[in-house]
């Protein structure tokens, strides 16, 4: 089958590479910003690899979406965090690999479970080759993250299994819903936190770890992952909000088609309980997302109400706990290059 022409190639920037230029911009932070990037390019060339296993009879199911790109945020954590030890070494590179693999497995479902038909750009697999590939292709790909772990670091298996439940019960919570007596936003929170906020905890656990670097790094780093992937994902839901089809590389509004409301969208519920202007709008929004159009209306009425900018305020100070979380770590330019990391998370547009 034919593929677009939108897939990566080799060499090309990746999405954290592209924006995090604009951050690191004195000589030292250039240096440092060279090391992610190489170290990025080894991510990049092992990932390929262990997405196109020989023994799938068409290794393009299982590379298609590692290959369609994507921002590498949980590698670039690893990689950061690394500093704080002996820096890349090779078990960082596949602990990294294995992370990011977990990753794109979770992308292949998610699309199946939405439906979607666009994924980074470029037709999503479940609508190229089916559901039940789509589905075993993320299975593969999960499977592969396992055997680098167990290869790698077995004593970190543990910590990429529960890390992994964590993914999947998040997944489960949100599609389940909040329960009769449930606060709807403390719940969403909390699967933001199981469903990303999790995996990027890892990556900063696993790019300390593998690297040799003190233990006492382990708990700042993990506080500072998860919070700054809730953070990510609050973004993202604004971005889904106020971002074209063409910005988003995939359809926009798709929690709102399908049901499944975002932080705007609960926190204009909230609002609506306690002011009939809310609530009209609120009603507007909800009356009618059956076609194109009126979740396009929806979407723009959405994006111009002050939820969205509580929205990014709550993701700011998200961030900015992240930050504060590694006062532990010694003043330098490791600690700027995380606190600028999680700049880059709250600041970016796409």
């Amino acid at each position: 089958m034919a593929r677009t022409g939108d897939v990566r190639e080799a060499g090309e920037p990746h999405g954290f590479s592209r924006l995090a230029r604009r951050l690191f911009v004195s000589p030292s932070d250039r240096r440092l910003l060279q090391r992610i990037e190489d170290g990025l390019e080894r991510v990049e060339r092992q990932l390929r690899s262990e997405a196109a296993p020989a023994s799938v009879v068409d290794p393009d199911v299982v590379s298609y979406l590692v290959n369609a790109g994507g921002k590498r945020v949980r590698p670039a954590l690893a990689l950061l965090a690394a500093e704080l030890g002996e820096g890349p070494t090779d078990a960082v590179i596949t602990g990294a690999v294995a992370l990011e693999l977990t990753h794109v497995a979770t992308l292949y479902h998610d699309d199946v479970m939405d439906e979607a038909e666009l994924r980074r750009s470029v037709p999503s697999a479940n609508r190229l080759w089916g559901n039940n590939v789509a589905i075993l292709a993320g299975d593969v790909l999960s499977s592969r993250a396992y055997m680098l772990m167990a290869n790698t670091r077995p004593t970190l298996m543990a910590l990429h299994a529960s890390t992994f439940s964590r993914l999947v019960t998040g997944q489960l919570n949100e599609t389940l819903g909040p329960q009769p007596g449930d606060d709807p936003i403390r719940h969403y929170l909390q699967v933001l936190a199981d469903k990303t906020g999790s995996l990027i905890a890892c990556a900063a656990e696993f790019g300390l770890v593998l690297s040799n670097g003190p233990e006492e790094f382990v708990e700042p780093l993990r506080t500072f992952g998860e919070r700054v992937g809730v953070a990510f994902q609050l973004v993202d839901d604004v971005i889904d909000v106020q971002s074209s089809q063409e910005e988003l590389g995939k359809q926009p509004g798709t929690d709102l088609r399908e049901g499944i409301p975002t932080l705007p969208l609960l926190l204009l519920r909230q609002r609506a309980e306690s002011s009939s202007e809310d609530a009209r709008t609120l009603a507007q929004i909800e009356a009618d997302l059956s076609s194109d159009d009126t979740v396009a209306r929806a979407l723009e009425t959405l994006s111009a109400h002050p939820v969205t900018v509580e929205t990014l305020a709550r993701a700011t100070a998200l961030s900015d706990e992240a930050k504060q979380a590694l006062s532990p770590l010694p003043a330098g330019a490791i600690r700027s290059a995380l606190e600028r990391f999680a700049d880059f998370l709250v600041n970016r547009t796409s």
